[in-house]
């Protein structure tokens, strides 16, 4: 091969170490900050009401933003909103760390989840329009493993850097450890990522905006907040009016295409079934993990007592699992099988939330670590048997000058359905806790129970999930040849 078409190559495969390392430290931050929940409480004196808006708070600001982050970079360049992205997020990084009060760190993790849409919906962009068809099967597997690998590292650290106690600083390293890897990150990017934007000129939606984000947020504050303030009416009502909004949005950018051709949301995409079906399956799916993450890590470390570091360690088999699977499903079963790997993930999920639920209620307070790792391992596998696959099938009938547009749903989806699940663990999970009297009833059997009843949720969601599926393609879609020219752009500095 000549050196002018290696060069490429490399630099190629050198941007998609930088863009997915800033997509890892996306997932290693969420899931890092579920294994430290318990530490903050104790720390800031948060109730359970703020350590959901700890972590809902960014998904809200990462769900409403993550539709503008993926059309900002088709309107002004992907490589410039993904360094403006990883700045941000590593500057909020910094506050997170230094937040002296719960309200300081749940405003910290809402910018925190602001920067984070611009930064990740540039990532799925930059993948989709620089590798050809017939390459990014094997990239978007490397994206599957890569969330496994998240799974696994973000419990770990974030255990390892709270029982560490490092200069004295508790929970805060597990913000902080970000700033390193963001600096590397945005240096790099500089440099190999190439800039890439939309072929025809596009314009900024903000009506758009307004009307997506006023919707969502009518929708998911109350969801979240009302069983903080006693389900007041107004909650009911800002839920109810969230319908309308979202329509009058809609409608919105119907008039938009007709007007300039553009609009916030590529309307036409739903167009696409393979795309549109990705949609329901993110949002149910997002919904499920929403949830078991939420309460999985309290049933651990304030219903049975763990410490931060036995929690972590228990999580282990289950991201194993998820990298193990996630890597199997691209690479050797959705080319044989299609969709049905999709549907047996989560059946294989499904049953092992039934197994996980079963051991909980056997075993109660004397529960050990090797006894959960069964269910999690089954659990991982039909997790990796789903996340790694979906990216790929719903992207690839997308015209490659709406990526940036698809991408942010698809990120959008999944973050709204996580929101909708932090949202729902009210019901699912706190008012079983709430039912409880502490003077009468011992606190972590209340927990325990308070788990059991959210893994039928969980259970639920993954059902749906399993239905929806039938509406994707029965084959995973043959990859085309395409024209290299434009890559040869894309690549460049």
């Amino acid at each position: 091969m000549s050196p002018v078409t290696d060069t490429p190559d490399r630099r190629r495969w050198l941007a998609l170490a930088v863009v997915m390392t800033a997509s890892l430290m996306d997932l290693v931050d969420v899931t890092i900050v579920n294994i430290a929940m318990p530490s903050i409480q104790l720390d800031l004196g948060a109730g359970y009401s703020t350590l959901q808006w700890i972590t809902a708070g960014y998904a809200l600001a990462f769900a409403i933003g993550l539709i503008t982050g993926g059309r900002l970079g088709d309107i002004y360049g992907r490589k410039r909103l993904f360094l403006i992205g990883i700045t941000g997020f590593t500057l909020a990084s910094a506050l997170c760390g230094l937040a002296g009060s719960p309200e300081m760190l749940v405003a910290a993790r809402v910018l925190q989840g602001a920067t984070a849409s611009l930064m990740v919906p540039q990532v799925l962009s930059i993948i989709h329009v620089t590798f050809p068809a017939h390459e990014r099967g094997k990239v978007f597997g490397m994206f599957g493993a890569m969330v496994g690998l998240g799974a696994v590292l973000g419990p770990l650290l974030g255990a390892l850097l709270t029982e560490w106690d490092l200069f004295g600083l508790g929970w805060r390293p597990i913000f902080l450890v970000n700033l390193p890897i963001g600096i590397a990150g945005l240096l790099l990017g500089a440099k190999y990522v190439g800039e890439s934007k939309a072929p025809q000129a596009l314009k900024l939606d903000l009506v758009g905006m307004l009307l997506a984000g006023a919707g969502l947020l009518m929708l998911l504050y109350p969801l979240t907040q009302g069983r903080e303030s006693g389900w007041p009416v107004w909650g009911f009502v800002s839920m109810g009016l969230s319908l309308p909004v979202l329509a009058l949005f809609v409608a919105y950018e119907k008039a938009k295409t007709r007007r300039d051709g553009s609009p916030l949301v590529e309307l036409a995409l739903f167009r696409v079934k393979s795309f549109a079906a990705g949609i329901g399956v993110q949002l149910s799916f997002g919904i499920a993990s929403g949830i078991f993450f939420m309460v999985w890590t309290l049933y651990m470390q304030l219903g049975l007592g763990w410490s931060a570091l036995r929690a972590g360690l228990t999580g282990v088999p289950f991201s194993l699992a998820v990298s193990v699977a996630a890597g199997l499903s691209v690479q050797v079963l959705v080319p044989r099988f299609g969709r049905k790997v999709l549907q047996a993930g989560a059946l294989v999920m499904a049953a092992g939330t039934l197994v996980y639920l079963a051991e909980a209620a056997r075993y109660g307070m004397e529960i050990e670590s090797w006894q959960m790792a069964l269910p999690l391992v089954v659990m991982g596998l039909g997790m990796g048997l789903i996340v790694a696959p979906l990216t790929d099938l719903v992207l690839s009938e997308v015209p490659r000058e709406h990526s940036g547009s698809a991408s942010g749903l698809i990120n959008t989806t999944q973050q709204l359905g996580v929101a909708l699940g932090l949202g729902l663990s009210s019901v699912a999970f706190f008012t079983v806790v709430d039912a409880a009297d502490p003077a009468v009833q011992a606190m972590g059997p209340v927990f325990v129970n308070a788990f059991q009843h959210a893994l039928w949720w969980v259970s639920g969601g993954l059902l749906l999930v399993f239905a929806l599926v039938f509406a994707l393609p029965r084959r995973a879609p043959r990859p085309v040849v395409e024209a290299e020219a434009p890559e040869q752009e894309l690549v460049a500095a």
